[in-house]
């Protein structure tokens, strides 16, 4: 049985991106939610906590990131199973 590249991709690049936003806007809403873990989201250029351009942002890294990690896992797995 092989996964579908393209459906893992999607489906981990909208789980990612979606964790990120969630926590992002609740973090805007309840001041110092999830503020450990976004501050180790810094790791994406360009993003520090702030406002909610900065929430867009990382969500927009959180689906290319999630995107590409879904890619190269059903990959990986395809050739190894």
């Amino acid at each position: 049985m092989q996964l579908s590249i393209r459906g893992l991709s999607l489906t981990l690049a909208l789980v990612w991106g979606g964790a990120l936003f969630l926590t992002g806007l609740a973090n805007q809403m309840l001041p110092g939610y999830g503020s450990e873990f976004l501050g180790v989201m810094t790791m994406y250029p360009g993003y520090s906590p702030g406002g909610l351009g900065s929430v867009v942002l990382l969500t927009v890294w959180g689906l290319v990131d999630g995107a590409l990690a879904g890619a190269v896992v059903a990959w990986l797995y395809n050739r190894l199973a």
